[in-house]
């Protein structure tokens, strides 16, 4: 395998620019993981970003929070501020794998990787994230619920690199976040659930669930029933809605008849007293 170490972002996006086949290193773990069974992966060549000091900054102004692309769950965790203002953020970081994962995984890689069943990026698009890509010719963002194109497919060109992820600072009077999996950690969600409601917008609500579709996925179909007047007395009221939104399929961890399901159910309960046509 060949390997790459950057010292600035200029340099890791020259590189990129130079050799399009470069795969993106951050903190690795997705790609450790199969690492030992996929020997064609250990041929390629892969970018290291560890040496990019400046993309391992969470910064706060006056009205967004941004976390540099080698921003790890635990430095999440151990921001006090972040805790407050974003509390699904650590409720999600706390839940991916191990204490070794959470101190070396990263938030970007997560959305990076592109996994269906990513446990960060639900409540990243609840709290209605963009996704900065930058290369040598500049940068753009990204609304996090418009990266993703397909199965582990995005909008990002071979020659960018994603430098940060930045959440605009809102009032939010509802939030909660559902990881279920045969753990609570350590364990690859069978079906996910990220919720937030915006206090005093036009339209509050955004609603997101992983393992349901080919990407984690934004349902608007869901946001526009919890808007609307239509009383939802029970799980099966949101059928129509989640058939709209997602498409889950059967797989080793589950059944798509169960994703519905329990979909269903954790909107109902979580919901229930909460929104005003939810009873």
């Amino acid at each position: 395998m060949n390997v790459f170490m950057p010292n600035t972002l200029a340099e890791a996006c020259d590189l990129c620019a130079k050799q399009p086949d470069l795969i993106p290193l951050a903190g690795a773990t997705d790609l450790l993981v199969h690492w030992p069974l996929r020997q064609s992966e250990h041929d390629k060549s892969y970018l290291d970003l560890s040496k990019l000091r400046e993309l391992r900054k969470i910064t706060w102004a006056a009205d967004s929070l941004t976390l540099g692309a080698l921003t790890t769950y635990w430095d999440v965790l151990q921001d006090s501020r972040a805790k407050s203002e974003f509390p699904l953020l650590c409720e999600s970081a706390r839940q991916v794998g191990a204490i070794q994962i959470q101190s070396r995984g990263t938030w970007a890689g997560n959305i990076a990787n592109g996994s269906p069943a990513a446990d960060g990026v639900p409540v990243l698009m609840a709290y209605d994230a963009s996704v900065t890509l930058t290369s040598k010719s500049g940068a753009r963002s990204v609304p996090l619920h418009e990266y993703y194109t397909g199965y582990r497919k995005s909008v990002r060109r071979t020659d960018e690199l994603i430098s940060t992820i930045t959440m605009p600072l809102r009032k939010y009077d509802f939030s909660v976040f559902h990881k279920v999996g045969a753990r609570r950690a350590q364990a690859i969600t069978k079906i996910g659930l990220a919720v937030t409601r915006e206090a005093s917008a036009a339209a509050p609500w955004r609603v997101v669930a992983n393992s349901v579709a080919a990407t984690v996925k934004r349902c608007p179909a869901i946001e526009q029933l919890l808007q609307s007047a239509s009383p939802i007395r029970k799980p099966d009221d949101f059928s129509s809605a989640i058939a709209a939104d997602v498409t889950p399929i059967d797989d080793i961890r589950s059944t798509a008849d169960y994703r519905r399901t329990v979909l269903a159910r954790l909107l109902y309960h979580s919901l229930n007293g909460v929104c005003p046509s939810v009873t």
